[in-house]
C-alpha cells in the first residue's frame, strides 16, 4: 500500500530512491541534539544583524574620540597636580586614577569592535577577539567597584571627618585597587574561553553562540548580584545617610571649606548615581532580561543593543569624576588654564607695543 501511494504521489518521488535508503529512526522522528536547551533553540533566531551593524561602529567611534580625549586629558591633569601637589596621591585621587586606567584600556578596545561591525567579520585574530570581551567586562565592574568604594571613603568623610583623616592612607588606597583588579580579573577568566568561530565561511567574534547560552546565564545571575546590585546598595545606603548628615548641617553655620567640600560631596553623588542609572542599569536589567527570554519580542534585542553602548559610554562620563571631584584638579585646571591666558595677553601686549 505504501508503494501504491508513493507511485500515485504529486511530488515524482522516485520508489527506487526510497528503497535503497534505510529508514532509520531519526529520519521519522527528528531526535534533538542532547546538548542543546531551551534557551540555545530560542537564540537561533535571536538575530538583528543590520540594526547591531548600524548602531554599534557609530557609538564605539563616538565613545572612543570623546573617551580618549577626556581620559588623556584628566590624566594630564592629573600628572601636572602629581608633581606640585601631595595630595594628588591622596585615597580619593588613587581611586580615580584606577578608574581612568580601566576607561582608557577599554576605549582603545573600541576600534577594533567598531571594524568587526563594519566588515562583518572578525580579521584581528582569535587572541585579540577573547581579550576584547575580557577588557569589556574587567571595565565595567572595576568602574562599578571603584565607584563603590569611592563612595563609601567620601561617606566616611562627610559622617566621620576625623576618622577618615586617620585611615586615610595612599598605601592603603593602592592595595585596594590591586585587590579590586585582582578579583575582576580572576573573576573575568572565563570570558577568554570565547574566541572566534567560523559561520557561513566567515570568522565571528563578539556575537552569543547559542551553545553558551545556557552556561551565560547561570554565570549572569550571580554577575548581576555580585556585580552590580550589591555595589549599587552599597552606593545608595552611603549616599542617603550622606544627604540626610548634609542636610542636617545646612541648618548650622559652615566656613566656606566645609561648603566647598559638601558642593563636591553633592557633585559626587549626582555623577555616581548618573553614571549607574544611564549606563549600568540599563545593560543589567536589558541582558537579563534578552537572556531569560529574548524569543518573545524583537524590540528587546534592540534594547540589549543600546544598553550595551551605554554600558560602554561609562568611560566619557567618568571624566568627569576629576574636573567636579577630584582633589586640586580644579584648581590645576585653573592654574594651567590661568597661564595660557596670561600667555595670549602677554603675546598681545609684546605684538601692540611693536607697531603690529
Amino acid at each position: 500500500n505504501l508503494l501504491v501511494l508513493i507511485k500515485n504521489n504529486p511530488w515524482d518521488i522516485k520508489v527506487s530512491e526510497i528503497e535503497q535508503t534505510p529508514i532509520l529512526p531519526q529520519t521519522i522522528f527528528k531526535i534533538p541534539n542532547p546538548t542543546m536547551t531551551l534557551h540555545s533553540s530560542n537564540f537561533t533566531n535571536c538575530s538583528i544583524s543590520d540594526f547591531k551593524h548600524t548602531v554599534y561602529p557609530i557609538a564605539y567611534l563616538f565613545i572612543f574620540f570623546l573617551g580618549l580625549f577626556g581620559n588623556l586629558i584628566s590624566l594630564f591633569f592629573f600628572i601636572c597636580s602629581s608633581f606640585r601637589r601631595k595630595a594628588s596621591f591622596s585615597p580619593v585621587n588613587i581611586l580615580m586614577l584606577n578608574l581612568l586606567l580601566s576607561d582608557l584600556m577599554m576605549v582603545c578596545s573600541l576600534p577594533f569592535r567598531a571594524a568587526y561591525y563594519l566588515m562583518d567579520y572578525w580579521a584581528f585574530g582569535d587572541i585579540t577577539c577573547r581579550i576584547m570581551s575580557y577588557v569589556f567586562y574587567i571595565n565595567m565592574y572595576g568602574s562599578i567597584y571603584f565607584l563603590a568604594v569611592l563612595s563609601v571613603v567620601r561617606f566616611v568623610a562627610i559622617v566621620k571627618p576625623f576618622t577618615y583623616v586617620r585611615w586615610q592612607s595612599s598605601t592603603r588606597a593602592w592595595t585596594l585597587c590591586i585587590v579590586i583588579w585582582l578579583i575582576v580579573s580572576v573573576a573575568s577568566i572565563p570570558l577568554l574561553k570565547a574566541g572566534t568561530y567560523e559561520d557561513s565561511n566567515q570568522t565571528k567574534c563578539l556575537d552569543l553562540r547559542p551553545s553558551q547560552v545556557g552556561t551565560i546565564i547561570t554565570l549572569n545571575r550571580g554577575v548581576l548580584f555580585l556585580g552590580f546590585v550589591m555595589p549599587f546598595v552599597v552606593i545608595s545606603v552611603c549616599y542617603i545617610f550622606a544627604a540626610l548628615y548634609l542636610l542636617k548641617l545646612r541648618k548650622t553655620r559652615q566656613s566656606q571649606r566645609s561648603q566647598f567640600n559638601h558642593k563636591k560631596s553633592c557633585s559626587l553623588v549626582i555623577i555616581v548615581l548618573l553614571i549607574f542609572f544611564a549606563c549600568f542599569m540599563p545593560y543589567h536589567v536589558v541582558r537579563t532580561l534578552f537572556l531569560e527570554s529574548c524569543h518573545y519580542i524583537e524590540s528587546l534585542r534592540k534594547a540589549a543593543v543600546i544598553a550595551h553602548c551605554l554600558a560602554s559610554g561609562n568611560s566619557c562620563l567618568d571624566p568627569l569624576l576629576f574636573f567636579f571631584v577630584g582633589e586640586n584638579f580644579t584648581i590645576e585646571f585653573k592654574r594651567i588654564g590661568g597661564t595660557v591666558q596670561t600667555s595670549k595677553i602677554y603675546s598681545a601686549v609684546h605684538l601692540a607695543s611693536l607697531g603690529e
